[in-house]
């Protein structure tokens, strides 16, 4: 009793077969299936999440910039108002007269 019979053998082998062909084509259904996606993706003209997180970072980067150039040219304005009204306060100030003393 310790030989087994044969046919436990070949089943074992057909099993393994039988797994061996559907993991292979799992795989292919999975490929076929990806590349269907991404086929309608591209007719869609629909992005990728990370190309999407790329661009948002970049609109944010933009907006700070702007934000911070902005906060400069109002500094900047404001620092030409005080000057432009001390210039006006000097042209507008009586010269004291010209005899030297």
């Amino acid at each position: 009793m310790a030989d087994r019979p044969r046919i436990f053998d070949d089943l074992a082998g057909v099993a393994g077969g039988a797994i061996s062909a559907l993991a292979g084509l799992r795989e292919e259904a999975e490929a076929m299936v990806k590349a269907r996606v991404d086929e309608t993706i591209r007719r869609l003209d629909l992005i990728r999440r990370d190309e999407f997180d790329a661009i948002a970072e970049l609109a944010a980067n933009a907006r700070a910039g702007q934000e911070a150039a902005e906060a400069r040219l109002a500094e900047v304005t404001m620092r030409l108002s005080v000057l432009e009204a001390r210039l006006s306060a000097l042209e507008t100030a009586p010269r004291p007269s010209g005899d030297g003393r």
